[in-house]
């Protein structure tokens, strides 16, 4: 079955454009721009953007499936090249926080489930995979370990189960080749509940120097971080921090062992297998 990959060079969608070659799976990747997307050989490429629906027709000529992650307001017009051109199953990167109650209401959480609700309404078999805390969030500390040996933390002793990215592509793997079954939708982690100072030190171990950790306040953390996000997004954030303090709030779940097999990878090998980009 011959799959259009969005997002191709992404994070998530390089190892799923991997992962369905593996399969002997046909695959079409999507980029920006051509001559900046460096894929195997026997990828097809073509140009398209979300944000130009008139540039999705052409990309979606002629494959049945779908991997997609769509940024917030780009949905609409997504739905509707796909829905005219007769798309069998749109595999979203969503994320989990859309099946946890506590965080209806929340900005992250709502704009992932705008975007399930709308390719849902387009008439389109959409099969979402929602992982919870992706563990490439930590890449976010490289800046300050690669400046004076910090990472800045608020809530330090929340707690998550970070989901390798190879991990989360698998699962979406198993749902394009149709091996998932209904679990590959349920609330996807990795296999142990972290701090997230426990996390840094961990990434210590890996790029094998010592790391000091400073707290931040809340509102130090919106000073903080406020320059590179908006002030809902940081607000979203925060909130999914110190949900991660409370027992129950930010579980570890058997969704990636139910799909794949076999355990997810753990926090320690995504930190070895990063530590150049860390520090």
């Amino acid at each position: 079955m011959s799959t259009l990959v969005i997002g191709a060079r992404g994070a998530v969608g390089g190892h799923v454009v991997a992962g369905l070659l593996a399969a002997g799976e046909s695959v079409r990747a999507s980029v920006r721009r051509r001559t900046t997307a460096v894929l195997p050989p026997e990828v097809e490429v073509v140009e398209s953007d979300l944000t130009r629906p008139e540039t999705l027709a052409p990309a979606l000529d002629g494959v049945e499936q779908v991997f997609l992650y769509a940024a917030a307001g780009t949905a609409t017009g997504f739905a509707e090249a796909a829905a005219g051109a007769g798309i069998r199953q749109v595999v979203l990167l969503s994320s989990g926080s859309v099946l946890l109650p506590w965080a209806a209401g929340n900005t992250i959480t709502e704009e992932h489930r705008e975007i399930e609700d709308e390719l849902a309404a387009a008439g389109l078999p959409v099969t979402p995979v929602r992982p919870l805390v992706l563990a490439n969030n930590a890449l976010t500390w490289a800046e300050t370990i690669r400046a004076d040996g910090t990472v800045e933390l608020v809530h330090p002793e929340s707690r998550a189960a970070p989901i390798h990215e190879r991990d989360i592509a698998a699962v979406a793997v198993a749902a394009l080749t149709g091996a998932g079954g209904r679990a590959v939708s349920d609330l996807l982690t990795g296999p142990e509940l972290l701090t997230q100072r426990q996390q840094v030190d961990l990434v210590s171990a890996a790029i094998g120097r010592p790391l000091r950790m400073v707290e931040l306040t809340p509102d130090e953390a919106r000073h903080r971080f406020g320059t590179d996000a908006d002030a809902a997004t940081v607000e979203a954030v925060l909130a999914f921090v110190a949900a991660g303090t409370v027992d129950g709030r930010s579980p570890a779940t058997s969704t990636a062992r139910d799909v794949l097999g076999r355990d997810p990878l753990p926090f320690a090998e995504w930190a070895r297998e990063h530590a150049a980009d860390l520090g």
